[in-house]
């Protein structure tokens, strides 16, 4: 999906470097401490800081949260995991100082930046990377093969049966039962959603006709619930249930190898990071933001291709210091290598690049007091 929107990562990302993947102040902040961007408990940061959106982000926002409160005890971030899209739209009202994302900002999001931002409006900064689980519960079943085709007809409720042929040929040697699947889906618009039906727009598009978007398509009826938590749950406890969600969240469910090529590939970080060596900046965005196209239809062998590159939204300019230098702490904390280990350890996520976290730093460095 090649969309001009704004912002744009000045190179292509370093993946080799992979260990595997409004604005204003309505928050009460404090005096301004660091002027510059460091993080530590002799900075003199304070305040609070408002954040909402990606709820895939969630583990990982708790770990940076209690990280970024160690090195600043005297500073707080609040942050409310109500999906991509909420997340969105808070901060484009002004009611949250940064979002939490797993897509970046449409063209008509940007346009509305600047109204909260100023002229110079928002930036996207890749911040959590993991792949999207296609997940379900089967009894007796761990896990199974199925090309990108036979994902969309199930999820299109094409395939009823979890012993239908499409799926038994790919797995002669799994018993499948005559159970029938129930497809579990996010009822509030997500980042996640976006990036699952990309995927399916791009590797089988003569079945996925819809086109891509956050939200669920309306005539798909289906089981539904709120964020990646809500959609587990449904899934965890029924049986014959299939949705997607991050993997770092997925639990005790079984996953779907996916056909990518001629081979099938089983879904982890490390084959994550093989999708993102594709990644390209987002055509026509500005030189501080590091939004990133992926290659969906990818078929080079051990790719997992249905991944989740999940950002921080930043203004480029806020109306105080004390708010500019908040965030740029939590925000460079975010991307450090410190606060992506942290994050890992937490979430199971993968880290970004260390080429992603110097871009990501300059990007957060260059924030400014609005004029």
């Amino acid at each position: 999906m090649k969309l001009n929107r704004i912002g744009s990562a000045a190179a292509v990302l370093s993946v080799a470097a992979l260990a595997l993947t409004a604005c204003g102040s309505d928050s009460p902040t404090a005096a301004a401490g660091s002027e510059g961007a460091e993080t530590s408990a002799a900075s003199g940061v304070t305040g609070t800081l408002t954040g909402s959106g990606s709820s895939a982000q969630n583990s990982a926002m708790e770990a940076w949260i209690a990280g970024f409160k160690a090195e600043n005890p005297e500073a707080n971030v609040q942050y409310s995991p109500d999906g991509s899209g909420a997340g969105r739209e808070a901060f484009l009202a002004g009611g949250a100082q940064f979002a939490g994302s797993d897509a970046y900002l449409k063209p008509e999001e940007a346009e509305a930046a600047t109204e909260v931002c100023g002229p110079e409006g928002a930036f996207n900064i890749p911040a959590y990377v993991s792949p999207i689980a296609v997940a379900f519960n089967l009894e007796g079943v761990e896990e199974i093969n199925m090309d990108a085709a036979t994902i969309a007809k199930v999820f299109k409720k094409e395939i009823t049966k979890w012993n239908d042929e499409a799926i038994a040929k790919q797995n002669p040697d799994v018993e499948l039962p005559d159970t029938a699947i129930t497809v579990v889906h996010r009822n509030d618009e997500s980042g996640t959603t976006e990036n699952f039906v990309e995927y399916l727009k791009a590797a089988a598009a003569d079945v996925w006709t819809y086109d891509v978007s956050g939200d669920w398509p309306s005539d798909i009826q289906s089981e539904n619930a709120k964020g990646t938590s809500g959609v587990v749950s449904t899934t965890t406890s029924t049986d014959g249930a299939i949705t997607y969600a991050d993997f770092s969240a997925v639990g005790n469910l079984s996953t779907v190898n996916v056909k990518v090529g001629e081979e099938y590939t089983k879904i982890s970080p490390e084959a994550a990071a093989k999708a993102l060596e594709t990644a390209t900046p987002v055509e026509g965005a500005a030189e501080n933001d590091l939004a990133l196209d992926l290659e969906r239809d990818t078929t080079e062998a051990g790719t997992y291709p249905i991944v989740l590159v999940s950002y921080h939204i930043f203004c480029s300019s806020y109306k105080d210091q004390a708010t500019v230098d908040l965030i740029k702490a939590f925000g460079n904390y975010a991307v450090s290598e410190d606060g992506q280990k942290t994050a890992q350890a937490s979430a199971g996520n993968a880290p970004i690049s260390a080429t992603i976290a110097d871009k990501a730093k300059k990007s957060i460095d260059g924030i400014t007091v609005a004029e």
